[in-house]
C-alpha cells in the first residue's frame, strides 16, 4: 500500500480539526508577522516590545522567534533558552518544555526556524508537531512571528501564512528601498494585510512623509493598500535597555519610544476581532514549506 505524501497527511489533520470546530467553535491568536527589506532595523526589538506591550494590556501573547539561524529574542529579554524548535521538530522535546516565558507572562518560541526542517521528519512526526504547534493558537490571543529580514522563501512562507504583515523600515533610502521591495513581493498575497512601520523617525513629520510616500506609491503601482502603523522615534532608552537585556517598554516606560510601541499595542488590542480556529497559522506554513500548499 502506498504511503500517504504530506498533503494527504495535512488534509487529513485539517478535515479533523475542522469537525472538533464544528461541534465545539473556538477561536485562536491573531497571527501578525514582523519583518524588514534589510537587517538592522530593529525589527526584533519592535516584535519584541509589541509583544510585551500587549502582554500588559491584558493579552495573552507567544512570540515565535523564526529568525534564520539568528534568533535573539531571548537575549534581548534576559532570557536564555537551550532548547529551541528544532529539539521539538527532532522530538527530543514537546512543545511546552522549550516556551520561555517573558515580561508580562509573554511565551516564546526559540528557534522557530527549525521548522524549515520538518519536511525532512517522518509524517507521523510532522502530524505530532503540527498538533503541538496549534495548541499554541488557541492558548493566545496574538501570535507574533519575528522572521528574518529580507524576502528569502523560506521567510515568505511565514509571511504569507499570517494575517498581518508588520513591515519595519528606517527613514534610510537603503532601508526604505528593501522594504517597498519587500512589499511588493507580498503585494499579491490574498487577505494578507500589510503594514508599514517607520522605526527610529527623527521627527513625527519625517515619519508622516515616509508613510504616506509609501502608501501613495503602492496604490499608484502594486494597486495595494498599506496600513500606516505608525511611528517609533529615536530614542537613547532603546539601546540602554538592549544593554541591560530589558524590553524598553518595560526598561523605560515613559520613554517616548516606548510610549509609542504603547500606542501601537492598543490599536491591536481594541480593534482585532478573534479569529475562528478553522484556518491555522502553522499548518499553512509547514504545508507552504514543505512544497505542496494549495
Amino acid at each position: 500500500m502506498p504511503r500517504p505524501d504530506q498533503a494527504t497527511v495535512l488534509r487529513g489533520l485539517m478535515e479533523r480539526r475542522h469537525a472538533v470546530t464544528e461541534s465545539a467553535p473556538a477561536v485562536r491568536a491573531r497571527t501578525l508577522a514582523v519583518t524588514s527589506g534589510k537587517g538592522g532595523v530593529g525589527k526584533s526589538n519592535i516584535a519584541l516590545n509589541l509583544g510585551v506591550a500587549l502582554g500588559g494590556l491584558g493579552a495573552k501573547v507567544c512570540l515565535v522567534d523564526a529568525n534564520l539561524g539568528l534568533g535573539n529574542l531571548d537575549l534581548l529579554c534576559g532570557l536564555n533558552g537551550y532548547w529551541n524548535l528544532s529539539h521539538v521538530v527532532s522530538g527530543a522535546r514537546r512543545i511546552e518544555e522549550i516556551l520561555l516565558t517573558g515580561p508580562n507572562d509573554v511565551r516564546l518560541v526559540p528557534g522557530a526556524s527549525g521548522l524549515v526542517d520538518s519536511a525532512d521528519c517522518p509524517l507521523s512526526a510532522q502530524r505530532d508537531l503540527v498538533e503541538q504547534l496549534e495548541s499554541l493558537e488557541l492558548s493566545h490571543d496574538f501570535l507574533i512571528i519575528d522572521t528574518g529580514a529580507g524576502i528569502h522563501r523560506s521567510i515568505r512562507e511565514f509571511l504569507a501564512a499570517a494575517e498581518t504583515v508588520l513591515v519595519v523600515t528606517t527613514p534610510e533610502p537603503t532601508a526604505l528601498a528593501d522594504a517597498y521591495a519587500t512589499i511588493k513581493s507580498l503585494s499579491s498575497l490574498p487577505g494578507t494585510e500589510l503594514e508599514i512601520l517607520v522605526n527610529q523617525a527623527e521627527t513625527a513629520e519625517q515619519a508622516a512623509a515616509i508613510l504616506e510616500g509609501v502608501q501613495k506609491t503602492a496604490r499608484a503601482f502594486l494597486h495595494r493598500t498599506v496600513t500606516a502603523a505608525g511611528s517609533i522615534p529615536r530614542d537613547a532608552a532603546v539601546p540602554q535597555a538592549v544593554r541591560a537585556r530589558v524590553p524598553f517598554v518595560v526598561h523605560s516606560p515613559a520613554s517616548p519610544a516606548a510610549t509609542a510601541v504603547q500606542r501601537l499595542a492598543r490599536r491591536l488590542r481594541h480593534h482585532a476581532s478573534p479569529s475562528p480556529a478553522c484556518e491555522s497559522f502553522f499548518p499553512r506554513v509547514w504545508s507552504r514549506l514543505s512544497g505542496k500548499a494549495a
